[in-house]
């Protein structure tokens, strides 16, 4: 058992993040979708896309209530776990997680309720204002925590003086070097998760010929989507990339398990697949694309890539295999998703529309349902580059992360540790039951829109 407390904490704050962050990415999408929904049923006046509203707000209002219990956790580990931190920069990460909760949890948590509850009792467009402002919420969310996150990597705006942290430039701060990328490529992670999930959902139903109808719209709506989100994803990825090279170039050479800077005049290259080997400062075995990674890397045929050897290893990112083979498993999935959408819309324009062609797909639909957690499968694995790659530092080139650790002892955070797994299977397996009740019990094909009740004005004569 881990019994160095830097160690347990990293570790627990690992698990907490890599529970709590499949719940807001699904928010995220799920509410930007009932939007679209919502608006397409204004205009149409289609009772199919009311229907759609309200099955899949049931998903929305389960998969939020996980969501907030889970994130509850996080915020307190900045003050038991790593008070250090907190010292040293609370006055800027502690306004912008505020910033979070007042703008966007209170903006997200205070709507929802009208979404959810407000059918028949709030006028249509009260109703979809509130689903605008649940959408808006979550959105701000993700800006808010990736400035916080991304500040964490491409520290700005500031100065340090007798050891802490001074702001000489909040905009400077906020919208530092690695800001926008952090933002766009997290906010699109999290639609292309949303659209995955609501399209997978969908093939299961058209596989089992279940509510086919029904089922084929939602099916084609997160397709449109995809179709636009996946490639965007990519390109955000690469250019992201570029920015990891610049701005942080030990992170870069971890996760394409690059040790020898290119020499002038010749470009680096980049392994498909290896074996990093850090105890070793070289790859046990690789297979590679001479010039390549210069490319990828600087856009350049011949631009400079540092390489490992050339930090010490105290300031080298640990666990390089991990990083080597998570930002593998991200990319691949992102392409792969790419080419599945691609390959779903031709299907779509050869079946020209014909309900019964597509069900006739049974192998591209099963494929849609097997890529169900695939998103989750990319979003942890790009979790876990960007957070383990900023290793050894907290802020990076600032703050180390052994620093940063509050002194407490082994034995709390093990037990601490301890409850919060615990916590999160049972509420896992709570979700599953429900979402598994949802699933089976499919949409109300008979629900119509309510009209909005009207309280008759009160008089003596009533009142009497």
């Amino acid at each position: 058992m881990l019994t160095d407390v830097l160690h347990l904490s990293r570790a627990q704050f690992a698990m907490t993040t890599i529970f709590h962050i499949l719940w807001p990415i699904l928010t995220v999408s799920l509410s930007a979708y009932l939007l679209l929904i919502e608006v397409l049923w204004i205009r149409t006046g289609d009772v199919m896309y009311y229907r759609h509203a309200r099955y899949w707000s049931k998903l929305l209002a389960l998969n939020f209530a996980v969501g907030v219990v889970t994130g509850i956790p996080l915020e307190f580990q900045f003050g038991t776990n790593w008070s250090g931190f907190v010292q040293f920069c609370g006055q800027f990460a502690g306004n912008i997680l505020g910033f979070e909760g007042a703008m966007a949890f209170m903006l997200e948590a205070g709507f929802i309720g009208v979404m959810m509850l407000g059918w028949g009792r709030v006028s249509r467009g009260v109703h979809i204002f509130a689903t605008a402002m649940v959408a808006l919420g979550s959105s701000i969310s993700v800006f808010w925590i990736m400035v916080a996150n991304s500040w964490m990597q491409t520290p700005a705006g500031i100065t340090v003086v007798n050891g802490k942290l001074v702001i000489t430039d909040y905009a400077a701060a906020i919208f530092n070097p690695d800001m926008v990328w952090a933002v766009s490529h997290m906010w699109t992670a999290a639609i292309e998760t949303g659209m995955f999930v609501i399209a997978g959902i969908s093939a299961y139903h058209l596989f089992r010929r279940r509510h086919p109808e029904f089922f084929v719209r939602s099916f084609k709506i997160a397709l449109g989507v995809l179709v636009v989100v996946a490639p965007l994803q990519v390109w955000l990825g690469d250019s992201s990339g570029t920015s990891v090279f610049a701005t942080q170039p030990a992170k870069g050479a971890a996760i394409e398990g690059h040790w020898q800077t290119n020499k002038p005049g010749t470009g680096a290259s980049w392994s498909l697949v290896a074996w990093p080997d850090q105890q070793k400062q070289r790859n046990d075995w690789s297979i590679e694309v001479p010039g390549l990674l210069s490319i990828l890397g600087t856009h350049s045929l011949h631009g400079r890539v540092s390489g490992l050897t050339d930090f010490p290893r105290a300031d080298q990112p640990p666990m390089v295999p991990l990083l080597y083979y998570a930002f593998r498993v991200m990319a691949g999935i992102g392409f792969a998703f790419m080419l599945l959408a691609f390959w779903t819309a031709y299907a779509l324009h050869k079946a020209r529309g014909s309900l019964d062609r597509l069900l006739a797909q049974r192998k591209l639909l099963l494929a849609w349902v097997l890529c169900i957690p695939l998103p989750y499968v990319a979003v942890e694995a790009g979790w876990i580059v960007r957070e383990v790659g900023r290793q050894p530092w907290v802020v990076y080139g600032l703050l180390r992360t052994s620093q940063a650790v509050s002194a407490v002892p082994a034995s709390s955070v093990t037990a601490s540790m301890a409850m919060f797994f615990v916590f999160d299977v049972v509420l896992l397996i709570t979700f599953f039951l429900l979402a598994r009740r949802w699933l089976k019990n499919g949409p109300d094909l008979t629900a119509t829109p309510p009209t909005t009740a009207i309280a008759a004005p009160r008089t003596v004569a009533t009142e009497s």
